[in-house]
């Protein structure tokens, strides 16, 4: 990974909340449909996040064992 990838991985969650937050209050649904929707977005999102710090935390894995092998 790059340094940059933090920022990347930062500017993409930061989009995608924003996005969501903006689909959220302009679609025409009642208090309930959006309060479902906002909970399998949170959901998904939670779900989406421990993936890729599980990723993360096995690439840092992998590079310390490169670096105690040089």
């Amino acid at each position: 990974m790059s340094d940059r990838s933090g920022e990347v991985v930062t500017s993409f969650l930061l989009g995608a909340v924003l996005g969501a937050v903006a689909g959220v209050l302009l679609a025409p649904s009642s208090g309930k449909v959006t309060r479902e929707k906002v909970n399998d977005w949170l959901d998904e999102t939670a779900e989406n996040a421990k993936e890729k710090f599980e990723d993360l935390e096995d690439e840092i894995k992998k590079r310390k064992e490169q670096l105690l092998k040089s």
